[in-house]
């Protein structure tokens, strides 16, 4: 079981088409794949029967490349040794009931079928079969298969059968996550994705890591696939309103699509602030790939100030200080980073910065941005404070961006997140919400309504819309994760420290090695980590099986609570 529990469905045929030309009704006609030609056979000897215990694995070499080997209940498996996210080595992971977790960034990925269970990522391990001969663990394979370390599941394709439409509006993770879900459990409707963006979905959590990366450069996925698998991305096409009675969206370039399911993935808008002269030029946000390439690009050998001391604002002062002429975050909290991962940890991440020549202004906030000509010269703060700069990033949190449905009818938070149940069902029939819009019942928190702006959590919640809407009757179970990455060095969280009472550190925050328990009474709610792989995976899965980390587990090791990995199986 992965992220959420469900029926598992009959695998759909798969679609065996290639990219073409558009034929008369405008779909694309593609021609089918050519047939496979046979692949020489590679195996390999690579342990001994014994030579593993159950609830071990490690990474072996097949051919010229690599396998992970894992061992569970006297039986052996073998699949692709990276994860498909970014690569990490899985053998480095967490292993538990018959998944392995990415140390990395969370995805998990079953042990015998190789499939993605939960993200973030989108693409399964390729799986090689696995021999017992005369007491020898033989793995046996072909060269095509170890050519890759990413497998996509099959998928359906639109059948003009099929009457159906799912609209998905967004084209962020859950979108994403959403459309190729639908297709991998055999939906053959069409499935429309409408996204404001002028790029398909990419590869967002990057943009304050790579401000100079091309929308090209972050996709998901090549433009062919979409025409592939009959997903249909309609960008620059901006969200007006919604009929729920006729269940139909309008659209601000005067269209209107109409749905049998609609799937609302819009996400947030970055806050932008109000005070005098945040109209002008080069006070910028970051929404877009063209707005990390203007502020990169922009901010090279200039003062840059950055607005935020929480993810956004952090990495893209980690990021471009070696390239403005100076770099200088304003924060209205102590310490950043002080309500995500506490004072303690924000002051070594903020020393961190300042050795790097990153300046500080902090219990402070704007009051006014001053120019010349139209263009930003100095950023005046609440305390009179004034500091010159060229350009000024804001990265003052984001607002959902939900203003499109008020009247249609849907329950709205005060904060105007979109109200769902387990199932990711809005208050009206045939309407999800998913992503960073979501206000979500949160299984490890007691079903409490939370909003968690992940993008694993926005993958996880597309994919349970799609199968609830394929009728598998689907429940979001994910546990939250989440990273950041500041000059090299990286800190990974799981589990979900709203009202933590303590904060239980093992290890030295100062030279950024730790492990920090966060605990609410005599739970641990959350695990954060800096060089301590892959401890925050191992938490995670603990969570996801239903289980609590007890305070006396770690209060003496970090590692202490381990043996809670191997009580029963996942729920």
């Amino acid at each position: 079981m992965g992220s959420e529990q469900s029926k598992k469905p009959t695998e759909p045929e798969p679609c065996t088409k290639r990219p073409g030309k558009p034929n008369e009704a405008g779909n694309t006609s593609i021609p089918p794949l050519p047939a496979s030609q046979p692949s020489a056979v590679v195996e390999a000897v690579v342990c001994s029967y014994e030579e593993m215990k159950d609830g071990e694995m490690r990474e072996v070499e097949i051919g010229s490349k690599k396998a992970l080997l894992v061992r569970e209940n006297g039986e052996y498996s073998a699949v692709g040794a990276k994860c498909t996210h970014y690569g990490a080595s899985l053998a480095k992971g967490a292993l538990c009931n018959g998944r392995v977790r990415c140390p990395w960034h969370g995805a998990c990925f079953n042990v015998k079928t190789g499939d993605l269970e939960d993200f973030p990522g989108l693409d399964s391990l390729p799986v090689f079969n696995v021999d017992v001969e005369d007491g020898k663990v033989i793995i046996r394979t072909n060269k095509k298969t170890l050519e890759t370390n990413k497998r996509i599941k099959p998928m359906a394709c639109h059948s003009p059968d099929d009457e159906k439409t799912v609209l998905i509006i967004g084209g962020g993770g859950a979108a994403s996550a959403c459309a190729e879900t639908l297709r991998q459990e055999g939906f053959k409707g069409r499935v429309v994705m409408a996204t404001k963006e002028e790029n398909p979905p990419y590869d967002r959590p990057k943009l304050s890591k790579a401000l100079s990366s091309t929308a090209a450069a972050l996709a998901l996925r090549k433009g062919e696939f979409y025409s592939v698998y009959d997903i249909e991305v309609e960008t620059s096409k901006e969200a007006k309103s919604v009929d729920t009675m006729l269940k139909s969206v309008s659209f601000t370039d005067g269209s209107t699509i109409q749905y049998d399911e609609l799937v609302v993935a819009t996400g947030g808008r970055p806050r932008a602030l109000t005070c005098p002269g945040a109209d002008l030029t080069n006070v910028c946000l970051l929404r877009t790939p063209d707005d990390g390439n203007y502020i990169a690009t922009n901010s090279k050998g200039k003062r840059l100030v950055i607005v935020g001391t929480s993810f956004i604002g952090m990495e893209i002062a980690a990021h471009l200080v070696d390239k403005a002429k100076s770099v200088s975050v304003i924060g209205q909290s102590s310490v950043p980073f002080k309500y995500s991962l506490g004072e303690e940890i924000g002051l070594a991440i903020q020393k961190l910065h300042e050795s790097k020549g990153v300046s500080f202004h902090l219990s402070s906030g704007v009051r006014e941005f001053v120019g010349s000509n139209g263009r930003l010269k100095e950023v005046v703060l609440t305390d009179g404070q004034t500091i010159p700069a060229d350009i000024c990033v804001v990265g003052a949190g984001v607002i959902p961006a939900t203003e499109f449905l008020t009247g249609c009818g849907i329950e709205m938070g005060c904060r105007g997140h979109v109200l769902v149940d387990k199932c990711m069902k809005t208050s009206k029939d045939h309407v999800y919400a998913a992503g960073d819009i979501a206000e979500f019942p949160l299984f490890i928190a007691n079903d409490e309504r939370v909003s968690i702006g992940h993008w694993q959590m926005a993958n996880a919640h597309g994919r349970v819309s799609a199968l609830n809407i394929v009728e598998q009757e689907a429940e979001i179970r994910s546990v939250p994760f989440f990273w950041t990455q500041m000059f090299g060095k990286n800190v990974r969280f799981t589990g979900y420290s709203s009202g933590y009472d303590n904060v239980i550190i093992h290890g030295d925050v100062n030279s950024l090695q730790f492990v920090a328990f966060y605990v609410k009474g005599d739970s641990v709610i959350g695990v954060a980590s800096m060089n301590s792989d892959p401890i925050v995976s191992q938490a995670a899965e603990v969570m996801a099986a239903g289980r609590t980390i007890r305070r006396e587990d770690i209060i003496d090791d970090a590692k202490g609570f381990l043996h809670r990995l191997d009580q029963g199986t996942r729920l």
